[in-house]
C-alpha cells in the first residue's frame, strides 16, 4: 500500500493554463479532464474548463487542479488549495476517511465516482479542506 498527497490548486477559468504554465517549469506529463470530458457540463459556458487536471514530473513533483464551477462560491486567493489523498485501496482510503471526518463537515461523502472506484470531500475540524480517492488510471491529456 501506498499513499499519496498533493496540492490540488482551485482555480475559476485558469486551471488549464496554470497546469501548462507549471508543466514548462517542472518537466512531467500533464493529464487534463474537461467537465465536457467527464459528462458533468452544469453550464455551457464551462464545458472545456478543467474538472481534474494533473502535471507528474519524473523527480517528484505532482499537482492537482480544477477550474471551480460559477455554481460555488470562489474568491481568488481564498479556498486556493485542497489537500489530495490518493491511495490505491479503498480499505487504506476509507481508514483515513473515517479519521479525518471527526469533527468535519462532509462536502462529498466517501461513495464511488464516475472517475474513481472511491471519492470525496471533506473540511476537516481545522478548516482544511480534503480530497480522498482511490487512484484510478486515467490515460487522455
Amino acid at each position: 500500500m501506498s499513499v499519496n498527497t498533493v496540492t490540488h490548486l482551485n482555480f475559476r477559468g485558469d486551471a488549464h493554463a496554470a497546469l501548462t504554465f507549471y508543466q514548462s517549469v517542472f518537466g512531467g506529463d500533464l493529464a487534463v479532464v474537461t467537465y465536457k470530458d467527464a459528462g458533468n457540463v452544469q453550464e455551457p459556458s464551462e464545458a472545456d474548463q478543467v474538472m481534474w487536471g494533473q502535471v507528474s514530473a519524473a523527480g517528484g513533483f505532482r499537482v492537482m487542479a480544477y477550474d471551480v464551477p460559477s455554481s460555488l462560491p470562489y474568491s481568488k486567493g481564498e479556498n486556493a488549495f485542497f489537500v489530495s489523498v490518493r491511495g490505491e485501496t479503498a480499505e487504506e482510503i476509507t481508514a483515513y476517511w473515517e479519521k479525518l471526518r471527526d469533527g468535519a463537515s462532509v462536502l462529498q461523502p466517501l461513495e464511488p465516482a464516475q472517475w474513481a472506484p472511491l471519492y470525496g470531500m471533506l473540511t476537516d475540524r481545522f478548516g482544511v479542506t480534503w480530497v480522498i480517492d482511490v487512484v484510478s488510471p486515467y490515460g487522455a491529456s
